[in-house]
């Protein structure tokens, strides 16, 4: 189900608060680098008294009575030892947002001169998460465990720095400003990876079927497949010459 309107001003208010303090305190163009993680902190717990709570040698984004929530926007391979430590105490939801549309600024590396806005021809979806799921797929079957997607519309700057002519290729990401929520997927057991699994599929499927249903890359696609057949909610049923073949459990 898509989002709810009052779950989308919820997540205005969240940015407005954010971006403001981040603005008055180091002005357009000195943004710090964790300003999406910053709003999305805000958004999943407004009560600032629940940030940043030491539990044991590590420190939790967000710990709510018996809940820990992190938010992650990469470099998953990173949480492992974290993981480790809290879902020995807490249930833990990983929050990773994924940019649906995003607009992009260009950063005079020596000015400080920001380039009009430009927005990408990209969109980003759910099977963009496989990517990120991949690096801890021998935590997903811990019931403790809970992923959130999230879905939202950005404005990214990026620093001319680049090793091409136009310093364009290979140039430094220095922030993502959220303007927008716009979806939410949660998976809370491992039956919710079914959601990830179109119902056009025919009964026996690849790679290249899945892609094509879900309109991502073969290489999200590969992932995919691999961590459903781990988590056991797909099974291999055969091959199609080279090929192999899946089916839903």
């Amino acid at each position: 189900m898509p989002v709810s309107e009052y779950s989308k001003e919820l997540f205005n208010t969240a940015c407005e608060r954010t971006i403001q303090k981040e603005h008055s305190q180091n002005g357009i163009g000195t943004l710090k680098e964790k300003t999406l993680h910053a709003v999305l902190k805000n958004f999943y717990e407004p009560d600032i008294s629940c940030h940043e709570i030491k539990i044991g040698r590590f420190v939790a984004d967000i710990l709510h009575e018996n809940q820990v929530v992190e938010i992650q926007t990469r470099n998953f391979n990173s949480m492992r030892k974290k993981l480790d430590n809290f879902l020995k105490l807490y249930t833990v939801t990983i929050v990773y947002p994924i940019v649906y549309t995003k607009w992009l600024y260009w950063i005079d590396e020596t000015t400080g001169e920001i380039s009009s806005k430009r927005k990408s021809p990209k969109r980003g979806c759910f099977y963009d998460a496989f990517y990120e799921l991949y690096k801890i797929k021998t935590y997903l079957t811990n019931p403790q465990l809970h992923i959130c997607l999230t879905l939202v519309d950005a404005e990214e700057y990026r620093i001319l720095n680049g090793w091409s002519k136009d310093k364009k290729k290979g140039a430094t990401r220095f922030d993502r400003i959220p303007v927008g929520l716009v979806d939410e997927l949660y998976i809370n057991s491992i039956d919710g990876y079914l959601q990830l699994i179109p119902d056009t599929l025919p009964v026996q499927f690849g790679t290249k079927d899945y892609a094509k249903h879900t309109h991502t890359s073969i290489k999200n696609a590969q992932l995919a497949l691999n961590i459903f057949k781990y988590i056991g909610i797909i099974e291999h049923t055969g091959k199609d010459g080279r090929s192999f073949l899946y089916s839903i459990k």
